[in-house]
């Protein structure tokens, strides 16, 4: 019985002495003197507590701090040496910081237990030297990725062996890493993670890496690695993302490539590939996304069998050489969300079978030799999900159809975001079935032959904010109707807009807008603007217009416009790019419109407008091509200052009184003179001099009348 007390006893003892033990003091001396400034609220970092408690720290059963997990803390600083102290810390995250400076290796030359360190999303900078992978034996996880990193990345042959046979995910991604993948990567055995994408890599895939067979996610997207991609990738059997985007890869796409039975994601777009798409593409049936735009691939469309690919949510095919019809077999994939097909040599016609299709959101034909544009229209308006629908550069000199409303279902294109219709010398009016998209935001009819004036319900559209209607023969207006567009005026609508990321990017011709870039990933990130340029519109600027605060481009050039520029234009706060140019404008430029500072481009050349040129503001930023072809502007930019102080009338003003009696008096002087020389000249060829008296008395008469 008292053997048996003693035990409890002791069994108490033990326990209260663990709970008392405190954190160890090196190591709360070396946490503190890390002296990591946080943003608010600070750490609660204290001699007088332990440190085993504090925020972002764990510790063993021996009081040792093996956790340092400060992620997304506001740290600024560096990371000093005496971090080393540390000797038992497995997991160090200090990612999504403000920490700078070169990483030290020498101060991991303790921590030889460490088995995740992740430092992504900070500014550190200098080399990673491949000392560091000599120290560590048990490193599961490196994560050093959108950081300041340079140099090379360090040799795989170099590193402790224990290390590479415990490694599984290594991110170098997004950092200033230069020169070649280094070798030694299939020695890696468990690695399933392999990113270094978006550095300044070069030379070809090491073929190496095909023995690292647990590889799950290789991307490195956005380098400059170039040659073939090897046959070998095909024994990467567990590989679910290959990613070599943005590259300067060549070739033919590897014939095994179908052994890749459990990949998920293929994007190999952007780069320089070609030939045909390889047939055992098709047994990759775990594929959902299916990226090969910008290449040069060829070969019949019609004639692969897609519809393996049953999982396939995205393919991108665009801007390669495909030729053939749509590919019915696309129809079969009934979870896909996205096509696009644009920029190749596709033909025929939008077949009533891609109704099956019921989750197609979006969808990209542009620039291919598709017919039949009513035929397209009614069938696509029974995609009940379609949110972007791309029809540019197809069905040229074809009329646009333009449905009697009653004989539209009520569910008609009831998602669309985005309708694109242009560039395709479409003939007709704007139709008015547009009416009917109330959730339309994206608007493009721009480069066709359409005709009529534009209709005010358009303004009625609750969420339309960019409007193309450019290079057509539209005549008529500027709508009133478009200084009420909710989007463009309203502070509520423009919160309630979509920021999501786009299935597939929107592209932007630069002919369409030169001031910002080609490529829009969200749909939320295209500016607001209105595109009327080269048609036939006349009539005043209307001083509504004012009301579109949240407009980033008007472009009203290469029309019949009248009358002043309205001052209210300097309401338009938002405003990046003006275009008023081609127009029958006179009077001044508003002075306030230097109070515009966003305006990045801004032309009025070509109008009649007189007077000084405000200076100041951005307006010292512009060409003096800006204002050419208008000879009464003066001011500096346009190197004329004595025209501001004698401005010449305008041609259709009336004069003022004195201003006639004064041009009557210049004119019959004038008359005087040339009636004077022409009477002289004949006179002195046709008569003698005897008769010179006559001549005098002449004279003398002529002088009498200006007296």
């Amino acid at each position: 019985m008292n053997s048996f007390l003693n035990i409890i006893v002791l069994v108490f003892l033990s326990l209260f002495a663990t709970l008392d033990q405190a954190c160890n003091q090196i190591d709360q001396e070396t946490l503190l003197s890390l002296n990591f400034s946080a943003s608010n609220p600070p750490l609660n970092w204290s001699f007088s507590t332990d440190c085993c408690f504090w925020e972002g720290i764990k510790c063993d059963s021996k009081a040792r701090v093996t956790h340092l997990w400060l992620p997304y803390r506001g740290l600024s600083g560096s990371i000093y040496p005496f971090i080393g102290n540390l000797t038992h810390l497995c997991h160090l995250n200090l990612s999504h910081n403000h920490l700078s400076g070169p990483l030290a290796i020498n101060s991991f030359s303790f921590v030889i237990h460490l088995e995740t360190l992740d430092l992504s999303y900070n500014s550190f900078s200098g080399q990673f030297l491949s000392s560091f992978f000599q120290l560590v034996e048990n490193l599961i996880t490196l994560n050093v990725s959108h950081n300041m990193f340079s140099g090379s990345i360090p040799s795989f042959t170099s590193w402790n062996n224990k290390s590479l046979s415990s490694l599984k995910i290594l991110d170098f991604s997004y950092n200033d890493f230069s020169g070649q993948l280094p070798p030694g990567l299939g020695n890696c055995s468990k690695l399933q993670t392999f990113r270094a994408g978006f550095n300044y890599l070069s030379g070809s895939i090491p073929d190496g890496i095909s023995a690292a067979t647990s590889l799950q996610e290789i991307s490195l997207p956005g380098n400059q690695l170039s040659g073939a991609i090897s046959d070998g990738v095909g024994n990467l059997t567990s590989l679910s993302m290959l990613d070599l985007q943005s590259n300067k890869f060549s070739g033919l796409i590897p014939q095994d490539i179908g052994k890749l039975t459990n990949l998920k994601s293929l994007q190999l777009h952007t780069n320089s590939l070609s030939g045909f798409l390889p047939q055992s593409l098709m047994n990759c049936t775990n594929l959902i996304t299916l990226n090969l735009r910008i290449n040069n691939f060829r070969g019949d469309l019609s004639a692969y069998n897609f519809s393996t690919l049953h999982n396939l949510h995205t393919i991108d095919l665009g801007n390669n050489n495909f030729t053939g019809s749509f590919p019915l077999t696309l129809t079969s994939c009934k979870a896909l969300t996205a096509i696009r097909l644009s920029r190749n040599k596709i033909v025929g016609q939008i077949s009533p079978e891609i109704l099956a299709l019921e989750s197609l959101s979006y969808l990209s034909i542009t620039n291919n030799n598709f017919s039949n544009i009513t035929g397209a229209i009614r069938i696509l308006m029974g995609c009940k999900n379609l949110r972007m629908l791309l029809l540019c550069k197809n069905f040229f000199h074809e009329a646009i159809p333009d449905e009697n409303q009653r004989a539209i279902s009520s569910y008609a294109f009831q998602n669309l975001l985005v309708l694109g219709i242009g560039d395709c010398e479409i003939k007709g009016q704007i139709p008015t079935w547009l009416a009917r998209l109330k959730k339309l935001q994206v608007l493009d009819l721009g480069s066709n032959q359409i005709t009529g004036s534009i209709p005010g319900w358009l303004g009625n559209l609750p969420n339309l904010f960019y409007i193309d209607l450019s290079y057509n023969s539209i005549s008529g207006e500027f709508p009133k109707e478009f200084c009420g567009l909710r989007a463009l005026a309203l502070q509520e609508v423009k919160n309630r807009a979509d920021g999501s990321q786009l299935q597939l990017p929107l592209f932007v011709p630069k002919t369409k807008i030169a001031l910002y870039n080609q490529q829009y990933n969200k749909l939320f990130s295209l500016p607001p603007a209105i595109y009327l340029r080269n048609n036939s519109l006349n009539g005043s600027i209307p001083i509504e217009i004012g009301n579109l605060k949240f407009l980033h481009v008007l472009d009203l050039s290469l029309n019949n416009f009248s009358g002043e520029i309205p001052d209210q234009i300097s309401q338009l706060t938002n405003l990046e790019g003006l275009d008023f140019s081609e127009n029958n404008l006179h009077g001044e430029i508003p002075l306030s419109i230097i109070d515009l500072h966003f305006l990045s481009s801004f032309s009025v050349a070509n109008n009649d407008l007189q007077g000084q040129i405000p200076s100041g503001g951005q307006f010292l930023t512009f060409p003096s091509s800006s204002f050419d072809g208008n000879p009464r502007l003066c001011g500096d930019i346009v190197q004329r200052q004595s025209s501001c102080y004698f401005i010449h009338p305008r041609t259709d003003e009336l004069a003022s009184p004195n201003e006639s009696s004064n041009n009557e008096l210049r004119n019959g002087i004038i008359a005087g003179v040339v009636f004077g020389f022409i009477i002289g000249s004949v006179s002195g060829m046709l008569y003698p001099l005897h008769r010179l008296k006559l001549w005098q008395t002449l004279c003398a008469w002529i002088e009498r009348k200006g007296q």
